[in-house]
């Protein structure tokens, strides 16, 4: 199976716990490209994932079946030929749209299963992964805020989140879909620009069950659970924004430890990739991740 995550270095920390997530409950070898580059807005300048965070994660991967596999593509270049010039500096940092590059990339199989770095899986996902996508260019579950402000034209709960997305890439490439998106982005201003755009001028999208996609309280048949950002409305409205490294908040203010295990694990790959920091150059233990 084929899986795709789009970021910098500084999500790292993410990429370890849905990666150790995947892996656990994954029968089939996985291939996780992670598409990264070095890119820049007039608020900051950002870094690509490195080698070593990339061998890492190989590593990680590796541990639970010696066929899972993760390769970095740097998308610098291709992204610089063509940038999405009116939503470079939104709110979201440039690398929210590198999925709309993944129909360039000639390593993509037909088909291909994209995560946010804050999508942590909960259970076996192999038949939302080879469900038929006859006539789909991909299959999403509603926002769970967005469907209630968003939609197109008639069509109304219609606004998927492109935070779990399964792309028919053989579709997308045929019918132009994400040329037509990265082409909206570079000329049409949004608030949520990619997401927005794959929205708007999808013609064949599927919606999925909120299980693949839980974007609230986790559910007893929850497969994936993103940890976006939520509303609160108690003592005043405010937004709630915890992510699954910040473990102490996960148990503080979402009470939630079903993910201990894998947090456990990512916790002690942390403290390796520390003691690896602290170790001198010329060690012959530099550069390594203990097994």
């Amino acid at each position: 199976m084929d899986i795709l995550y789009c970021g910098d270095d500084r999500m790292l920390d993410g990429l370890i716990i849905s990666i150790l997530s995947l892996t656990k409950h994954a029968q089939e070898p996985l291939r996780i490209f992670i598409l990264t580059g070095t890119l820049q807005n007039r608020h900051r300048q950002f870094s690509a994932l490195t080698d070593k965070h990339v061998t890492v994660l190989d590593q990680i991967a590796k541990r639970k079946n010696s066929a899972h596999s993760v390769t970095k593509i740097d998308m610098t270049a291709l992204f610089n030929a063509d940038p999405p010039s009116a939503n470079i500096n939104t709110l979201f940092t440039p690398y929210s749209m590198l999925r709309l590059y993944s129909d360039l990339i000639p390593e993509f199989s037909d088909r291909i299963l994209y995560l946010d770095a804050d999508v942590v899986c909960r259970q076996s996902f192999e038949s939302f992964y080879h469900q038929s996508l006859e006539n789909t260019e991909f299959v999403g579950v509603l926002d769970h805020y967005g469907r209630w402000f968003f939609h197109h034209e008639w069509q109304l709960f219609d606004y998927v989140n492109s935070g779990v997305l399964l792309l028919n890439l053989k579709a997308i490439r045929t019918d132009g879909l994400f040329k037509r998106c990265r082409d909206y982005c570079r000329r049409r201003p949004m608030i949520m620009p990619d997401q927005s755009a794959i929205n708007k001028l999808a013609h064949h999208k599927r919606l999925a069950s909120e299980r693949y996609n839980e974007q609230q309280d986790v559910q007893i048949d929850t497969v994936f659970q993103h940890f976006s950002t939520r509303w609160s409305f108690w003592p005043i409205i405010h937004t709630v924004s915890v992510k699954p490294w910040d473990v102490d908040e996960m148990h503080a203010k979402l009470h939630l430890h079903i993910y201990d295990d894998i947090l456990a694990e990512y916790q002690n790959v942390v403290e390796e990739l520390n003691d690896e920091a602290s170790i001198p150059a010329n060690s012959s233990s530099a550069g390594k991740l203990n097994q």
